[in-house]
This record gives structure tokens, C-alpha cells and sequence, in this order.
């Protein structure tokens, strides 16, 4: 049995500047190497190691890079565990991000440059060429070696289906689909469905199914696209059946959507009850700051009174990741005991922030989760 309100993080943190210089060949200088010592000595970590390595500040070895992204695994993961929520992970350090990585992982996909994505980060784009297959476990390794960070439990984010097929070029399914017509739309529906469900069965199922073999208890599939083509939502639903396939029901399975209409997910969604255990949206970024539990100021949590009347614990977004504001514990808890008043039920609410927080320091980043603890913990239940 879960624990009421329980909590955890959605995804990605900020990578480190050492981090990122160090496997990006950029020279590191003295505030790098003093960052890596503050947080060791914050997080009460033994990095004597890491701190050798980074005093070269450049050249470093394929074997030294390795030994970089662990130690910034380490560091996030600690980051999580030290503010305090129930379920952890260590914020993608093993990723380059959520689209390039795992196609670089996928046969049948060739990339074709960078575009920009809403952080200005940039990441490479790629189109598909021929039916995909995966040529390796992509997130296994870091979920072994997370593990060995924690005795927490760890819940592994992996991009879904629709998602890495909707920000894809097609140049394999869509051949000889005529353009223009009532056939040729219906052809190019068909054809989008038989990518998306190629993606779920041939890349998304064997990645989930390795986890659940090697031990993960929570896995988590973003899919930021979902609701972006509202005559899309039963391919996206699809996808997730085919992605979980047969292993609904042996652990927890949570969906992450983001910063979307998610009204074009009703009534559909209840294809997926007993399938999904957890759908997680944002709202903070909807809402007021300000103190109470009535309808006036908590406006950005209206989608709640129709997702309380599905079968599916509801993951509250409750801090904002776009703004360096530092939601006090109150806020949290007000937020949290107005959805409880709706949704009545304590075991049917998980709580964590809207979404990654990689666009956040981790200073920032850790304040807001340590707070979203304290305002859970404000709550008697």
C-alpha cells in the first residue's frame, strides 16, 4: 500500500556547469571545482575522487567523463533524497535529454540537425528511414546505477511513444500517401498509427519490460505531445496500451503531460484505467499565489473535478518550474486541501512539482522540494 500524498519529482534537473564542461571538452575554472565542493559538503558526500579529476579542468579521459556523470548522478539523487520526498531519482544526468537520447539509441532514425526547444536549449531532430529497432537498453545502466545512490524508491521517466514519433519526420510510413484527398488523410492517420504503435511495441515495451525485470517499482512515460492534435488522442492512447502491454499490473505506471489542454484527454482517458495507474498534469503554473482553499484562488486546479471521477491516483503539480519564486510550505498545503476537499480520498493524490525542474539552479530547486515536504507534512490526515 502507497503512502497518501506521496511524493516525488517529475524528471529532470539542471546538470551541473562541471558536468556540462567536462563532457562538452570546455575548460573548466576555479568556480566550477568550488561548486563541485559545496554541494559534496552540503550533501555530505565523500568526493574526493571527483574533485582530483575536475582540478585537471580539461583532456579528460573517456574513463574520467564516466566517472563525472556518476558523481553528478550521485550529487542529484542525494539532492532529492536530502529535500525529503518519498520517490527519487537523479534529474536525466545520464541524458543528454528527452527526445535526441533516446533516438541516438533507436535503429531507423537518422538525424538532421537542432532546433530549439521552449528553455533555448537546442537538440538534434531526426527523421525515420525504415521500420525502428532498438539496439540497446537505454536506460537500464542508469537505473543500476542510480540505485546504488539510494534505498529509496526510484522512479525511471522514458519518453513515450507519441511524443518521439510526433516530434519526428516521417520518411518511411507516409511513402505513396497521396496528399490532398479524404483517402489520403485517412491513409496518413493509418500510417501515423503503425509508427506509433511500431515505436510502442519495438522500442518502448522492451525498455519498460527490462526495468521491471531488473526491479524498478515506478516507471513514468512523458508524453508533452499527447494533446497537441486533439484528432490524435487515440493514437496516443493506443500507444500507451501497446507501450505497457503485459505489464499492466505489475508495477506503477505513472503518464506525465505538461502545459497542454487537457480536456481533449476526456472521456477517452478512461480507455487507460487499469492500465495507467497515475496521471500527472501541471496546475501551479495555472494558479495563484496566494493563501486558501476556495475556488477563487485555487483557478488553476479546475481540470481535477472531472479527472476525480476516474479510476487514477492524480499527480498534483504544486510548485511552478518556470518562475525562481519559493512556494512557502502553506501555499503547498493550501493547494494540496483544496484538491483533497474535491477528490476526498488522501490515497488518491500524489504530489510533486508541475514538471522537470531543470531550468532552475539546483539552490532553487531544492528549496522548492524541500518546502513541497514541509507543506505535505503540514497536513493531518
Amino acid at each position: 500500500m502507497l503512502k497518501p500524498l506521496l511524493t516525488h519529482e517529475i524528471g529532470s534537473l539542471a546538470k551541473p556547469n562541471w558536468r556540462v564542461k567536462a563532457i562538452n571538452n570546455v575548460p573548466l575554472n576555479d568556480d566550477d571545482i568550488e561548486d563541485a565542493k559545496t554541494w559534496a559538503k552540503f550533501l555530505n558526500i565523500y568526493a574526493d575522487e571527483l574533485l582530483d579529476i575536475l582540478k585537471k579542468k580539461k583532456n579528460f579521459t573517456d574513463e574520467e567523463k564516466k566517472k563525472i556523470i556518476n558523481y553528478s548522478s550521485l550529487f542529484a539523487t542525494k539532492l532529492l533524497e536530502k529535500s525529503g520526498i518519498d520517490v527519487v531519482y537523479d534529474g536525466e544526468q545520464h541524458r543528454v535529454e528527452m527526445y535526441e537520447y533516446p533516438i541516438s539509441k533507436i535503429d531507423g532514425f537518422k538525424f538532421y540537425g537542432h532546433v530549439r526547444s521552449f528553455d533555448n536549449k537546442y537538440y538534434k531532430r531526426a527523421a525515420v528511414f525504415k521500420k525502428p529497432k532498438l539496439k540497446e537498453f537505454y536506460h537500464l545502466e542508469e537505473f543500476k546505477t542510480i540505485s546504488k545512490f539510494t534505498q529509496k524508491p526510484i522512479k525511471i521517466p522514458l519518453t513515450g511513444p507519441y511524443t518521439l514519433v510526433d516530434w519526428s519526420f516521417d520518411e518511411f510510413y507516409v511513402k505513396g500517401v497521396e496528399i490532398g484527398t479524404y483517402t489520403g488523410l485517412k491513409n496518413r492517420k493509418l500510417a501515423r498509427k503503425q509508427f506509433i504503435n511500431d515505436m510502442a511495441k519495438e522500442v518502448i515495451y522492451p525498455n519498460l519490460k527490462v526495468l521491471y525485470e531488473n526491479g524498478a517499482k515506478f516507471l513514468q512515460i512523458d508524453e508533452p505531445a499527447a494533446t497537441t492534435k486533439r484528432e490524435e488522442i487515440d493514437l496516443f492512447i493506443e500507444g500507451l496500451t501497446n507501450s505497457v502491454g503485459n505489464l499492466k499490473g505489475k508495477l506503477f505506471f505513472s503518464v506525465h503531460i505538461c502545459f497542454s489542454d487537457y480536456n481533449l484527454l476526456f472521456p477517452d482517458i478512461e480507455k487507460l484505467e487499469g492500465i495507467i495507474n497515475e496521471f500527472h498534469f501541471e496546475y501551479a503554473n495555472r494558479d495563484s499565489t496566494e493563501l486558501g482553499t476556495n475556488e477563487k484562488v485555487r483557478k488553476g486546479y479546475e481540470i481535477i473535478k472531472k479527472l476525480k471521477n476516474y479510476n487514477f491516483v492524480i499527480g498534483l503539480g504544486v510548485i511552478d518550474v518556470h518562475t525562481d519564486f519559493i512556494e512557502p510550505p502553506e501555499l503547498i498545503r493550501d493547494r494540496i486541501l483544496y484538491v483533497l476537499d474535491i477528490v476526498k480520498d488522501p490515497n488518491k493524490i500524489f504530489v510533486a512539482p508541475d514538471c522537470g525542474l531543470r531550468t532552475r539552479t539546483w539552490k532553487i530547486a531544492y528549496e522548492k522540494l524541500r518546502n513541497m515536504v514541509l507543506g505535505v507534512n503540514m497536513i493531518k490526515i
